[in-house]
């Protein structure tokens, strides 16, 4: 039997409020991160990805009350990034309820923080978080919520990451992410080629049919969206009846 494809709305978070822009800029508020969470779920989501989008801009430690708030609504994975500087804050992030750990700055500026993390708390609990940006005929990886240029090569980044541990990629096409026209789906493709953990796609869904060609045509192991929920354009259930129709295995809530 082939693997469920998994569905995951996204709480970007600014101080503890969810927000939601075009290319990382540009931010609205939208709702609250509990309330949110507990209707996606509701809905039917697989997992739930909560980012503190400030936090790796402004310095701040991750929202841990917020995060444990969430967490408290939740009988699914709760995926909590922005703000991961070292051991001891991945630690603390998992113990107020977050289930798995998105890493993107301190990887970058230390990629053995990947390796002591995932031998701590396994490999599964350690996410990747990647933000690329096109650049000629590559795709460059962002740091600091996707203002920083950091040299890598996104491709070649995945590949290390998961060579020293990380269980999961989760890359965000910067280009497209809030745009609305559809998932990068030649750089998702290219990754989950090139890796062997499963990849979540992010950055640029508007409608159905963009959730569809990513876990389709771009191979992603799971599609992460956020305006077509926050805006209540779609439910969850709404994208899982699309792609069980399309032939494409989801799994239901029981």
């Amino acid at each position: 039997m082939p693997l469920t494809k998994r569905i995951i709305p996204c709480l970007d978070v600014r101080d503890g409020v969810v927000v939601k822009g075009t290319c990382f800029r540009n931010l609205k508020n939208v709702g609250n991160p509990p309330e949110l969470a507990s209707e996606y779920q509701k809905q039917g989501a697989d997992e739930i990805v909560f980012l503190d989008v400030k936090a790796s801009i402004a310095g701040a430690k991750t929202l841990h009350t917020a995060v444990q708030k969430t967490a408290e609504v939740l009988f699914i994975p709760l995926t909590v990034g922005g703000g991961i500087r070292s051991f001891e804050d991945v630690r603390k992030t998992l113990k107020v309820g977050a289930d798995k750990i998105s890493v993107n700055s301190a990887a970058v500026a230390d990629p053995a923080l990947i390796t002591r993390c995932a031998d701590a708390f396994g490999s599964q609990c350690i996410v990747l978080a990647i933000d690329a940006k096109r650049k000629g005929d590559s795709w460059e990886v962002y740091t600091h919520s996707g203002t920083r240029p950091a040299g890598l090569d996104a491709i070649d980044w995945a590949k290390d990451g998961c060579d020293r541990g990380a269980g999961e990629i989760l890359l965000t096409s910067m280009d497209a992410d809030g745009t609305k026209r559809g998932y990068d789906i030649e750089l998702t493709r290219k990754v989950v080629r090139e890796v062997n953990v499963p990849v979540i796609a992010s950055g640029g869904c508007g409608k159905i049919e963009h959730i569809v060609e990513v876990l389709t045509e771009g191979e992603a192991d799971a599609a992460l969206a956020a305006s077509i929920f926050h805006y209540g354009e779609h439910t969850v259930a709404d994208v899982k009846r699309a792609l069980e129709a399309r032939g494409v295995p989801v799994r239901w809530s029981t």
